[in-house]
């Protein structure tokens, strides 16, 4: 049994800001027992125009973001998903949304570059957004060896496309980690059933931490993180702003499900003709 944590927030523009609230947040994970805690997508700079975030983008060899992501990690002994962060991509105006996740020693132990990029505009709002104007994709999936289990990582838009999951769940993924900021819009419509959904296909615990609030830019994310379980049960959520939700993930549960359910070994791979 081991005690994991989604963090919320409602992200701004100061870097430094956003690093204070992320570290109260780990902090009151941990005094609850978390050993695993994931933080949301964006949770060091939710800008006020999309380029911020490509003038605040580190290397891959190293900087303020990251070193505060280790050094929470190391100081609490915990196993720290950092949400994402931006990391310098091929193109110079452009960034990597790289989720990168930190040992119980303050190593990165795997990196996942968000591969699908929200590119849409909204039904009834005048919403729009081009994810791709300052992202560059990913092409890889990540599922790492834990002492919690197999890990599978995700990030936010990537939740509407099934075959990533099932990619995981091939290479042996047991736990969904998806740091995410959906639009108050989607969010209301869709967060739940797809999180949902991704559990109980995949019958794994998925951990959905979400940033939750209003931001400087004008953006309102739906928040709502929420820790499911294999059997697609809803084990705890925080609807807005700031703060986390616990819960107790037993991979013994999810092994018996999957033996006694075996609707995963039960999978044929339909032709066409």
């Amino acid at each position: 049994m081991t005690t994991v944590a989604c963090i919320q927030m409602a992200s701004g523009p100061n870097v430094g800001a956003n690093l204070l609230e992320a570290e109260r947040l780990v902090g009151m994970a941990v005094d609850k027992g978390a050993g695993l805690v994931v933080l949301p997508e964006n949770f060091a700079i939710m800008g006020k125009e999309e380029g911020d975030k490509v003038a605040v983008r580190e290397s891959d060899q190293g900087g303020p973001i990251q070193d505060f992501l280790s050094q929470q990690a190391k100081k609490h002994g915990i196993w720290l998903v950092g949400g994402t962060i931006p990391l310098a991509a091929t193109d110079d105006n452009k960034i990597r949304a790289a989720c990168l996740l930190y040992d119980d020693r303050g190593r990165c132990a795997a990196r996942y570059d968000k591969i699908h990029l929200f590119d849409v505009s909204l039904v009834d709002s005048d919403e729009c957004y081009t994810e791709s104007e300052t992202i560059e994709p990913g092409d890889v999936t990540v599922v790492v060896d834990t002492p919690f289990g197999k890990l599978g990582l995700a990030v936010c838009y990537d939740l509407r496309f099934p075959e990533l999951f099932r990619t995981m769940l091939d290479q042996g993924m047991e736990i969904i980690a998806l740091p995410s900021s959906f639009t108050a819009i989607t969010g209301r419509a869709h967060w739940e059933p797809l999180v949902r959904a991704r559990a109980i296909e995949n019958l794994c615990y998925v951990l959905a931490a979400g940033q939750g609030g209003y931001h400087v830019n004008g953006r309102a994310t739906y928040g709502h993180s929420m820790i499911v379980d294999p059997w697609g049960q809803v084990m705890n959520e925080l609807a807005n702003g700031s703060g986390l939700v616990c819960a107790d993930m037993d991979l013994n549960r999810l092994r018996n499900i999957r033996r006694t359910f075996p609707c995963l070994d039960h999978r044929h791979i339909v032709c066409r003709v």
